[in-house]
């Protein structure tokens, strides 16, 4: 009954349906990966697609939780001999973990307290008569409990006070009244620390600062968060304490007598002491995981924008690694990415070698028959574009400036020394740069995600929650795309649906014993592979140019017959059903329904068969900065072009070629209003921007996209 209680909770926030959560719990615990039931399942799960199917994974791990808690509470209560059958219920009928703790906390066992040391000391009773609101003296009353140390009736009173603070912070209507103050009218203030003023100039947007809680923004918040970290800043997170304390009293003063002043004394204590602190502190974390959801929401966005932008695709690529001092670092790769050879030229200050520089770039171009030339956008990447453009080439060349980011992560990793061991760090560096503009996405799956340098306040957030969250998107795009079986590295691998870093080896150890795979069925034959890993996997692993054609392609295995079926009944191949548009469009969809395959499945084949194994990405456009090259070369109303490197809920950055990236915000973005930067931009994209200001000391140039 509980586990149907909190099953019906998931469908209700999700907004879909009771069976939709049941059948999508029962396939996830089968093994089931996220991208595997979204694509192959959808007949089960009423076509859900992997953002549901996600966040039903992630609530029932909540609530599964939830329960656990639950059950330990329970256990403990009872263990105290207090749990009766309707405080059991209360427990049972909770789904709210703060409600729940507020249930318990009279239960939990605790440290010693002003309320405990005076329950010693036999004032309970006079707390519990105080709470009457007798018109009796309570001075007088007090003096029958002068004993056990209790010297005077002013100490007595204290005591009994010290219990009714201790009663009212666990009492269950008076926490959730002093919740809700909070939820609704709590105000941020942040005021600089004493003596920190110059040293914590760059929070001076906080120095003095108040706005409602329910209304402080993500960045806002991980923003005084961590000025407060830092030592810069004092925070206080609290609604007006006269209204708060006044809402406690209508629930505990009926009357106005000399108890009621006592019980008055009491609720101010209780809140100051217990209350307030206890929920700023659990105010404090929920903003905290607010914030954290927002910003980890934002990166995972970019993220996934930056993994499933346009590739250049398979090509012969020239990749440079720019500097100045230490000279720029040459590579050819074959399309295949494999490294041919690797040199160096020193064309830039101090050694000025421009001329040899220029023939050994155009010598390595046409030995290796070039057909593309990436360029870092760090150190001297422009001043290295300048130099490329300036070679007359002996066959057409397109040139691209690549963000780097992350490059000198991977060059430093595991991964990459596993790849190279001969190689130093600045050769594995320009291979990457040179695979990012083939593949970004195989590419930068072999970088931890946080390095990329597409997030927002991503030090700030929690870092295993980041991580989770980081996984699924690169999880999603890589099987979005789909991975060819016979060029994906590990780190690639690793992500396919089902594969783990183990299967993954065992499917590069095969390859490089057996040579390419040429069938899906080779997959069986892989070491701790079993039937439900190539269930899992399968389909979205492909082999171009493969003896069954459909294995290059999103089909699943399991629905091979059904195409083989489509194709005998047209009186032609397979491969004819691909190559010939008129066949596909004489299938009849019903006539291909099975007891697994519904027409949801058999329209997807359909539309798969049409363009088999089809990258969902978009195109690569060539893309040149203007001439300017330094931030002092800007003025005011400069129109320029630009490429996203950045989004945030408050703007977006854009490159525009002077080493230092400008901010749109997000009320310059359009000519219209827009809550959020994504409805008009996606990262890598190419804008028109117009400079609004330059402010060289701060180093910030402020850019608009209205008109554009």
């Amino acid at each position: 009954m509980s586990e149907q209680t909190f099953l019906s909770i998931i469908a209700n926030q999700l907004g879909i349906q009771f069976k939709q959560v049941i059948a999508t719990i029962k396939l996830l615990n089968e093994g089931g990966s996220v991208p595997f039931i979204a694509r192959y399942r959808k007949e089960l799960t009423d076509a859900l697609d992997e953002v549901k199917i996600e966040n039903i994974r992630l609530l029932n791990i909540k609530f599964t939780d939830l329960e656990k808690r639950k059950i330990s509470i329970i256990e403990t209560i009872n263990e105290q001999g207090k749990l009766t059958v309707q405080l059991q219920n209360s427990i049972n009928e909770c789904w709210d973990s703060n409600l729940l703790e507020d249930i318990y906390l009279p239960y939990k066992p605790k440290r010693k307290t002003k309320a405990s040391i005076a329950r010693e000391k036999g004032l309970e009773p006079l707390a519990i008569w105080l709470l009457n609101e007798n018109n009796n003296s309570p001075e007088v009353e007090a003096s029958r409990y002068l004993k056990n140390g209790v010297k005077n009736e002013d100490e007595a009173l204290q005591g009994a006070r010290d219990i009714i603070a201790d009663m009212i912070n666990e009492d269950t209507k008076a926490r959730t009244i002093i919740r809700n103050q909070f939820e609704k009218h709590a105000v941020v203030t942040t005021k600089v620390s004493k003596g920190k003023e110059t040293e914590g100039s760059k929070y001076s947007d906080y120095f003095k600062y108040n706005e409602p809680l329910n209304k402080c923004p993500s960045h806002r918040l991980l923003a005084v968060f961590r000025g407060e970290e830092e030592g810069f800043l004092k925070l206080n997170i609290e609604p007006d304490s006269e209204i708060a304390i006044q809402k406690l009293g209508y629930i505990f003063i009926k009357r106005n007598n000399d108890s009621s002043a006592q019980i008055e004394l009491a609720i101010k204590d209780s809140y100051n002491r217990l209350l307030s602190p206890s929920m700023e502190n659990e105010f404090r974390n929920l903003a905290k995981t607010r914030a954290d959801e927002e910003a980890i929401k934002v990166f995972a966005e970019n993220l996934s924008q930056l993994l499933l932008s346009a590739p250049l695709g398979s090509k012969r690529i020239l990749a440079i690694d720019p500097g100045f001092r230490s000279g720029c670092k040459v590579v050819c790769l074959n399309e295949e990415g494999k490294l041919l050879i690797d040199d160096i030229i020193y064309p830039h200050e101090p050694q000025r070698d421009k001329q040899n520089a220029i023939s050994k770039i155009t010598f390595l171009a046409e030995k290796y028959k070039i057909e593309a030339i990436a360029i870092g956008n760090g150190t001297a990447g422009r001043e290295t574009e300048d130099l490329i453009k300036s070679i007359s080439f002996k066959n057409p060349i397109e040139i691209f400036m690549v963000n780097e980011n992350g490059a000198s992560i991977y060059s430093a990793s595991d991964v990459a020394r596993e790849e190279f061991p001969d190689k130093d760090l600045t050769v594995r560096g320009s291979v990457s740069i040179g695979r990012r503009l083939a593949d970004p996405l195989a590419e930068l799956v072999k970088i931890d995600a946080k390095s990329i340098g597409v997030g927002q306040y991503q030090h700030d957030v929690d870092q295993t929650k980041l991580k989770q969250s980081l996984d699924v998107v690169v999880q999603r795009c890589v099987n979005q795309v789909g991975v060819n079986l016979n060029t994906a590295s590990k780190s690639l691998l690793t992500y396919v649906s089902g594969l783990s870093e183990q299967t993954a080896q065992n499917i590069i150890n095969f390859r490089n014993e057996n040579g390419a795979f040429t069938s899906r069925n080779q997959l069986k034959k892989i070491p701790r592979l079993g039937g439900k890993t190539f269930e899992q996997c399968a389909a979205f692993l492909r082999i171009p140019n493969a003896i069954n054609v459909l294995d290059n392609s999103a089909v699943h295995p399991e629905s091979y017959p059904i195409v083989e079926k489509m194709a005998k009944q047209n009186n032609c191949l397979v491969n004819d059903l691909i190559s010939n548009e008129a066949i596909r469009k004489n299938i009849k969809p019903e006539n291909f329904i099975t007891e697994t395959a519904g027409l949801l499945t058999i329209n997807d084949i359909i539309k798969e068969l049409a363009k088999p194994g089809r990258d969902p990405r978009e195109k690569l456009k060539a893309f040149s900065f203007s001439d300017i090259k330094k931030p002092e070369e800007l003025y005011p109303g400069m129109i320029l072009p630009g490429i996203v490197t950045n989004i945030t809920k408050f703007g977006c950055f854009v490159d525009i070629g002077v080493k230092q990236d400008g901010m749109v915000h997000v009320s310059q973005m359009a000519d219209r209003f827009i809550s959020d930067p994504n409805q008009v931009v996606k990262l890598q994209q190419q804008v028109q921007v117009k400079v609004l200001e330059v402010d060289l000391i701060r180093k910030r140039i402020a850019l608009s996209m209205k008109g554009f």
